[in-house]
C-alpha cells in the first residue's frame, strides 16, 4: 500500500507542497516570532551578548553558504527507547534562519516508534508525511483528541502550545518533514518533564495527580533513570 502513495522528493507535487508550506510559515502575519527589521541577520552563535534571539553576524562575513543547509538529507538514529530520531534545521543548526520565524526538521520513526507526548510553547507545527504510515494526534485544552492515520502526501497542522504525539503504525520506517513558525519553537517532553526533572517532582505530587500509589511513581521514575544515559530523539532546544 505504501508504494502506491510513494512520492519522490524531486516530483513537482513535492516541490509545490514544500514551497506552499514554507510560504505559509514565512508570512509575517502567521509567524510566532517578531518581524525582522533587516534583509538578513545570520545568527552569530558565538556572541556573548544575551538577547531574545541571536545578534547578527557582520554582513561582511556572510557568504552564500550561510543560506544553504544539507542537514536533513539523512535521518537521525532511532536506536533509543522511543524509536525516534530527529534532524532539526533551526537557528542553532542553520543560523540564516535567525529572525525568519521558521524551523524545518526531519523526523524518522522506526516501526512501532513514537514521538512522545510534548508541546511546542513558541510555535505551531505542520507535518508532511514523506514515507510510512503515522498516527498523529493533538489534544485541546478542553480534553478533545483530534487524530488520524496519515499516509505519504498528507499534511496536518498542530496548533501552537497543544499537547500532541505521533506513532509509526506501519511495518516500515516512517519519515516526516515538520515545519514550525518559530526559529526556536521549544520542545517540552511531557514524560521526561514529569518523571525525570531536576530536581525531581515529589512522588506524592505525581501520585495525587495520576491517582496512583507512590510506589508506581517511583517505579516509573526508575525506568527513566535507567534510560537516562541513552540518546533519545527529543529536540534539544534552549
Amino acid at each position: 500500500m505504501d508504494a502506491k502513495f510513494s512520492i519522490k522528493t524531486t516530483s513537482p507535487f513535492f516541490v509545490v507542497l514544500c514551497l506552499s508550506v514554507l510560504m505559509f510559515f514565512t508570512l509575517s502575519c502567521f509567524s510566532a516570532d517578531p518581524d525582522p527589521l533587516q534583509d538578513i541577520c545570520v545568527a552569530d552563535l558565538n556572541s556573548t551578548i544575551k538577547m531574545n534571539g541571536f545578534p547578527c553576524k557582520p554582513e561582511s562575513q556572510v557568504t552564500s553558504n550561510d543560506f544553504f543547509f544539507s542537514g536533513l538529507m539523512t535521518g537521525a538514529s532511532t536506536a533509543n527507547p522511543e524509536g525516534f530520531g530527529v534532524k532539526r534545521g533551526d537557528v542553532t543548526t542553520f543560523p540564516a534562519l535567525n529572525t525568519q520565524g521558521l524551523t524545518v526538521a526531519r523526523i524518522d520513526l522506526a516501526p512501532g516508534g513514537i514521538v512522545p507526548l510534548h508541546v511546542h510553547p513558541r510555535g505551531s507545527e505542520a507535518n508532511f508525511i514523506l514515507k510510512g504510515k503515522v498516527y498523529f494526534g493533538f489534544i485541546t485544552t478542553t480534553d478533545v483528541l483530534y487524530a488520524k492515520v496519515m499516509k505519504p502526501g498528507v499534511l496536518n497542522i498542530i496548533p501552537r502550545g497543544l499537547v500532541h504525539f505521533a506513532a509509526n503504525v506501519g511495518p516500515r520506517k516512517a519519515v516526516i518533514i515538520a515545519v514550525l513558525n518559530s526559529q526556536l519553537p521549544g520542545f517540552a517532553n511531557i514524560p521526561t518533564n514529569l518523571f525525570n526533572s531536576t530536581p525531581a517532582i515529589p512522588n506524592f505530587i505525581l501520585a495525587k495527580n495520576f491517582r496512583v500509589d507512590e510506589k508506581i511513581i517511583a517505579a516509573i521514575k526508575a525506568k527513566f533513570a535507567l534510560n537516562d544515559s541513552l540518546a533519545t530523539g527529543t529536540w534539544q532546544y534552549i
